[in-house]
């Protein structure tokens, strides 16, 4: 195996849900890709004012946009990016899981008609039609892969059904976005599981901060009692709720209760939406992604959510007036913040009546009426801009599936990510869990905690490894220690794998070629001078002849030569790096042959005698029936062929030349150059 060591950075930057809670939407760039988590709006605010700072991000850049779950404050500003902005331009995808995508498209239809109502939209039902057409939908656990070097797995977030948290992988960083999560397993919901790999960023929901929630057995037995409490009294019990979320495990309490209490058989308890009738076949679809206890019940043929004590408010007219002014009931109306809608209308008829009851079951957003009146104002204001005076109880209950300081920090803790960056939270809330959490990893250097504000862009550095795996033959030992592996490194989708040139056909969809390279090259000197130069420079030549009876030389079993003709050899190998040198170096050598000194003082001459004569050496050259002498000593030449003898006195000073030192050669000439003189 191989690591490759650099320094990216990750750059992240809140467009919304930065120091707030509302507008979901986080961008992460790292090496070249960008990927949004969530997309919501801000539900204290309308019209454009509602959606995050779609505004600071070039849209047609984004790879991928991933929707944890359904709720408008991480989903609805999703169209309006899809079919206003240019995102269009680019080939980014939309994802989220399959129930989500199921019940998102009743809640934007919902979103739709009372933002058309409001005269405050922000696209068309036609705008929605054409965004839902391009959302991919997919499955918890599922790898998904939207471009190289980019992928991420849904994993179970609890909260509502379909929520998820990503586990994301850019180009081998990993980053955790939760989303809204639940540690706690509900009435009808898994809880949020700790994924099996360990990110490098946890991006993590502050909603709580440190704020420690009741048992749900205590919350649950409150509820109830105080529900209880307002009927004994003759009054009406509002619960402002999601049309698909919390509102499902209330009705399952509720229903429960009222089959244990024959008192209230008689006490309608109403669920005021259209929206989540639809919602409830969403849920029986998707059954399977609920709990054990969902699960057994819809195999014994007992599906819990047929309520026997709980029936969905017709919606005649004057129906809000005729309830409130009938006998005591259980409205659950949406939407949840009072902002508008049934419940507020509710709200306002019963406000005046002091046997009423209010009870907030869910987070409320800083600036909603769920927010204000819970701090017990003396009167609301209608939405008409009509005080009325405020005489109904008002209780909060937090049932939201939102983990509390003590799971967010249980959770936090067994990640183990290196950076956690805190969202989804009130400045307060969220600098009081920072607070938390740096004093309880007060001994650790290895762990930052960021609080991001919008548009703040957080940049983190880490220390990337690039690792190639090495398969086949490569793998099939073990490397030692310091030990030196070669072979072909393939990169595909940011992914390496090292592998020996014969595997390269089995483990990929390549295929490997050999170049063989042919030089054809004029001589004029014979194999035997030839083989001689060539033994000079690499040491041994294998020599035979091929089927044409050529004579045939192999030099470190890569290079051949072939003797095509008295005048021309033909040399050949397969071309890489090592047997190109080889081979240009063979060239370079035959195409000097001629000129060489050496080839010269060899072969120029056919015998070549050493006598003695005298006792002095005397070197006899005999050529063509024609002798020369040549004593050693003196280097004087006798012959009676003048030819031959300039002949080899040529020979004789260049071997001089040869041998002799450059000054030596200066020196000579100089004493030549006065002899001349």
């Amino acid at each position: 195996m191989t690591n490759v060591a650099d320094s990216p950075i990750l750059s992240l930057t809140m467009l919304g849900a930065g120091q707030e809670v509302g507008r979901s939407c986080c961008v992460l760039q790292y090496r070249g890709k960008t990927v949004v988590c969530d997309a919501g709006i801000h539900p204290a605010h309308s019209g454009m004012a509602s959606l995050p700072f779609v505004d600071e991000l070039n849209w047609s850049t984004v790879d991928a946009i991933l929707i944890t779950h359904f709720h408008l404050d991480h989903a609805a500003a999703l169209t309006y990016i899809t079919e206003k902005t240019n995102f269009k331009d680019g080939k980014g995808k939309v994802y989220m899981t399959h129930p989500t995508k199921a019940i998102y498209k009743f809640i934007m239809q919902d979103y739709v008609r009372m933002s058309s109502s409001l005269n405050d939209s922000l696209f068309t039902s036609l705008d929605l039609a054409l965004s839902l057409q391009n959302i991919i939908p997919v499955s918890a656990h599922q790898l998904i892969s939207p471009c190289p070097g980019l992928s991420f797995i849904p994993y179970h977030a609890g909260h509502v059904v379909g929520a998820c948290m990503y586990m994301i992988d850019i180009v081998g960083l990993k980053v955790l976005y939760t989303g809204d999560y639940s540690r706690e397993e509900d009435r009808h919901l898994v809880k949020a599981g700790v994924p099996p790999i360990r990110p490098d960023v946890l991006i993590v929901e502050s909603t709580f901060g440190v704020q420690n929630l009741e048992a749900r057995d205590v919350k649950e037995h409150r509820l109830v009692s105080l529900i209880h409490k307002i009927i004994s009294r003759g009054g009406h019990v509002l619960l402002p709720v999601f049309a698909i979320g919390c509102a499902q495990e209330l009705l399952l309490i509720l229903d429960e209760y009222w089959r244990a209490h024959s008192e209230l058989h008689d006490v309608p308890v109403y669920y005021a939406s259209n929206l989540a009738k639809k919602g409830m076949a969403v849920y029986q679809t998707y059954v399977h992604t609920m709990n054990a206890n969902i699960r057994a019940r819809f195999a014994r043929q007992d599906n819990p959510f047929i309520f026997k004590h709980i029936s969905h408010l017709p919606q005649t007219r004057d129906w809000v007036r005729k309830v409130a002014e009938g006998p005591p009931c259980v409205v659950l109306a949406s939407p949840a913040m009072l902002e508008n809608g049934l419940s507020r209308e509710l709200l306002e008829l019963w406000a005046p009546d002091s046997r009423n009851g209010l009870i907030i079951t869910g987070y409320s957003v800083e600036g909603t009426m769920a927010r204000d009146i819970v701090n017990g104002p003396e009167e609301v204001i209608s939405l008409k801009g009509i005080p009325i005076p405020r005489r109904l109880s008002v209780n909060y209950i937090p049932f939201s599936a939102h983990v509390d300081y003590a799971q967010n920090s249980e959770f936090i803790e067994q990640v183990n990510a290196q950076h956690i960056v805190l969202v989804h939270g009130e400045k307060t809330a969220m600098a009081r869990l920072k607070g938390a959490l740096q004093t309880r990893y007060s001994n650790r250097d290895d762990v930052e905690v960021h609080t991001p504000r919008n548009l703040e862009t957080l940049k983190l550095n880490f220390r990337g490894e690039r690792v190639a795996k090495a398969l086949g033959k490569l793998a099939a030992k073990l490397p030692q220690q310091d030990s030196i592996i070669s072979g072909l490194l393939i990169s595909k989708d940011y992914t390496y794998t090292l592998l020996d040139p014969q595997d390269l056909p089995k483990f990929t969809s390549l295929s490997t070629c050999v170049v063989t390279r042919r030089q054809t090259i004029a001589i004029g000197v014979g194999c035997s001078l030839i083989q001689w130069h060539l033994e000079g420079m690499f040491g041994y030549v294998e020599t035979g002849r091929d089927t044409d009876d050529r004579v045939v030389m192999r030099i470190m079993d890569t290079l051949v030569i072939r003797k095509l003709s008295p005048h021309e050899l033909c040399l050949e190998w397969d071309s890489n790096a090592s047997n190109d040198m080889i081979a240009d170096a063979t060239i370079a050598l035959l195409l000097a042959i001629d000129s060489n000194p050496a080839s010269i003082k060899k072969f120029h001459f056919g015998d070549v005698k050493l006598l003695t004569v005298d006792d002095s050496p005397w070197i006899l050259v005999q050529v063509d029936g024609s002798e020369a002498s040549i004593n050693v000593s003196t280097l004087v030449v006798n012959s009676d062929h003048e030819v031959l003898k300039s002949r080899v006195e040529s020979v004789l000073n260049m071997a001089v030349t040869t041998i002799s030192s450059l000054s030596e050669s200066y020196t000579s000439g100089e004493r030549r150059l006065e002899i001349c003189h």
